[in-house]
């Protein structure tokens, strides 16, 4: 890999991969639509275009040629298309973020076969379909219609300082200020990866010689109620479970079943992942602080 080039995410684990590539010597095109700063400097070069729109996607990308297309912003059937339009013949690999999502909840510890994109059937006009299904449908149609070979990462929840969405900002915040929490199932295990694993991971896949669907998940496993146990360590104050659900107070972790993954096929091919036992209890001290 010599040329690659990253659609999005700059602001959370994009910036890992990123950083991930150069280390390699990787020559880095980053693309977003322009309206963050992209902290890499001359390091990397840039393409500024609107992924919602189809002409400024087709011609920003009609001149150039690179051995990896890492996606991060891809959402739907349509985007998927649109995005195999668009790099036929310009790339030879493309590593697409999925995401645990295309999971349904189950009690098993789910591996790459419990969804398989080859065979499942693409709507001709899907409309407002969830995050899940969207994803679903993304793997789908790459692996199903790409001239390219994909790969169709399959992250958990992220977790890191960058998380711009702070969903552990909101249970430490609440169980600091003595704020109920709801969850349905507290006894529910939850899948998490770090941002900085996350990033690697990308960079990793690129050389891995896979193709298709792949899990990448810290090892090791962490109840909610355990997770919730030390934000009370970290913050000497105690959980308190809500008996009723409302848009304040439920939980952004929320799980009415345990839902986890395994990372066995990634670690069988060479990738050492962390443990969210040995890591976490760290962020949380680390978020709480901040």
């Amino acid at each position: 890999m010599e040329k690659a080039l990253v659609l999005g995410g700059t602001r959370f684990f994009g910036k890992h991969l990123v950083n991930a590539l150069l280390e390699k010597g990787v020559d880095v095109t980053v693309a977003t639509r322009g309206k963050n700063e992209i902290p890499f400097g001359d390091k990397v070069k840039t393409i500024s275009f609107d992924r919602n729109d189809e002409s400024s996607f087709f011609s920003a990308f009609k001149d150039g040629k690179w051995d990896v297309v890492f996606d991060q912003i891809c959402y739907t059937a349509k985007d998927a298309r649109e995005a195999i339009n668009v790099f036929a013949g310009k790339t030879e690999q493309y590593i697409f973020t999925s995401s645990m999502s295309v999971y349904e909840f189950s009690e098993d510890m789910l591996s790459e076969g419990d969804f398989d994109p080859y065979h499942y059937n693409i709507p001709q006009n899907p409309q407002d379909v969830s995050y899940g299904e969207g994803k679903r449908l993304a793997e789908s149609v790459f692996c199903q219609e790409a001239p390219f070979k994909t790969v169709c990462v399959r992250f958990p929840i992220v977790q890191g300082m960058n998380d711009y969405t702070n969903r552990l900002t909101f249970h430490i915040d609440r169980i600091e200020a003595g704020k109920e929490i709801y969850f349905s199932n507290p006894e529910a295990a939850i899948s998490f990866i770090t941002e900085e694993e996350a990033g690697e991971f990308l960079c990793w896949a690129a050389n891995a010689g896979i193709e298709g669907p792949i899990n990448a998940a810290s090892s090791g496993l962490l109840t909610l109620r355990e997770m919730l146990g030390l934000i009370e360590n970290e913050t000497e104050k105690s959980f308190i479970l809500a008996d009723d659900k409302n848009q304040d107070n439920e939980s952004p972790y929320n799980l009415p079943v345990t839902w986890v993954m395994s990372n066995k096929k990634a670690k069988e091919l060479g990738f050492a992942f962390t443990d969210v036992n040995e890591w976490l209890p760290g962020l949380i001290h680390e978020v709480h602080r901040k």
